[in-house]
């Protein structure tokens, strides 16, 4: 019985052994990840970012365990996120690194632009985790919405944008994008999303309110160049008009004069209402065309201060490196 028993657990030890890497590789994502965890807090705008993303504990936990970093200056971000310079990055996701890097862009204006971006490259983590299984099926659905589903011309341009400049990991990006920035999906999509977000509508209002301060100026500036085509076309027919009122009066006043150099009083007395009523239309008209001209003029800088607001915000998030100054 001694000896049964002996080599019972012996075979147990043996056995044990054997599975050992067989159980270190299943478990490798939970080892590595309490690795990386066991000594992380993380900071508080970091935190911040998670709960008003209103990620789920799972989501928390890709999250931290990237030990995401918000970084305000552009050189070093640029470093940590190495795109190309023709490239706007707002953040990126290192799957082999294992970091996420997020802009930490200053304009107020642009309030809820590091949220959608924490968001975004979390998704990306979510998206590595994801089983064959798991991401067949998510892929299907991501295709299939993109396909026949999708009607924002909008984030119809973003994935084309990336077929650009990423056409291995278009379907990972669209389920980046797809999950901050539409704010409606169908059924299926909205129900793989809760395992992430408890209110996937919040990071989309902040996707959608800082989309609008870009998008409300656009639209102001077509409107307003379209407003300005029509005031030139205006005025240029206005001052046509005034100068064939203007060359019908020179031929009038010298008619007039000639009347009157000849005596012919009574021509001249029957030609002075005719001719002073041509008089005034001409100088209602040349009051018109300045005031339409000034109408212009402040269009023009209305539209120029509406520009210079865009270029402001383009700026704001534009992280390519520039040139410096020489001394």
């Amino acid at each position: 019985m001694v000896k049964k028993f002996g080599r019972v657990t012996g075979v147990l030890i043996s056995l044990a052994i054997l599975a050992a890497p067989f159980l270190v590789w299943w478990q490798w994502n939970a080892i590595y990840d309490w690795a990386r965890l066991r000594d992380y807090t993380p900071p508080a705008a970091v935190s911040s970012l998670a709960s008003q993303d209103t990620m789920t504990a799972y989501a928390k936990h890709l999250f931290y365990v990237n030990h995401p970093e918000l970084e305000s200056d552009a050189s070093q971000f640029r470093t940590d996120c190495s795109e190309s310079e023709k490239t706007i990055v707002l953040g990126c996701y290192h799957s082999t690194e294992q970091g996420i890097f997020i802009y930490n862009v200053q304009d107020s204006r642009l309030a809820g632009v590091q949220q959608v971006t924490a968001a975004h490259e979390m998704l990306h983590a979510a998206y590595d985790r994801l089983s064959v299984k798991e991401r067949d099926y998510v892929d299907g659905l991501l295709q299939d919405y993109y396909n026949n589903d999708l009607q924002d011309q909008r984030i119809k341009d973003t994935i084309n944008a990336y077929k650009q400049s990423e056409p291995k990991d278009i379907v990972n990006e669209m389920h980046s994008v797809f999950g901050t920035e539409v704010s409606s999906l169908p059924a299926p999509l909205e129900t793989y999303y809760k395992q992430y977000f408890t209110n996937r509508q919040a990071i989309t209002n902040f996707a959608a309110a800082y989309e609008n301060e870009f998008t409300s100026r656009e639209n102001q500036i077509n409107g307003d160049d379209a407003q300005l085509t029509a005031l030139k076309q205006q005025i240029d027919s206005e001052e046509q008009g005034l100068n064939q009122q203007l060359a019908q009066i020179n031929s009038d006043r010298a008619r007039l004069d000639s009347l009157r150099g000849s005596n012919q009083i009574d021509a001249y007395n029957a030609s002075i209402g005719p001719f002073n009523a041509e008089v005034d239309s001409y100088n209602r008209g040349v009051a018109q065309l300045k005031s339409d001209i000034a109408n212009y003029n402040d269009l023009v800088n209305t539209r120029n201060s509406t520009a210079s607001e865009l270029r402001g915000l383009d700026s704001a998030i534009d992280t390519r490196l520039t040139t410096q100054a020489s001394q």
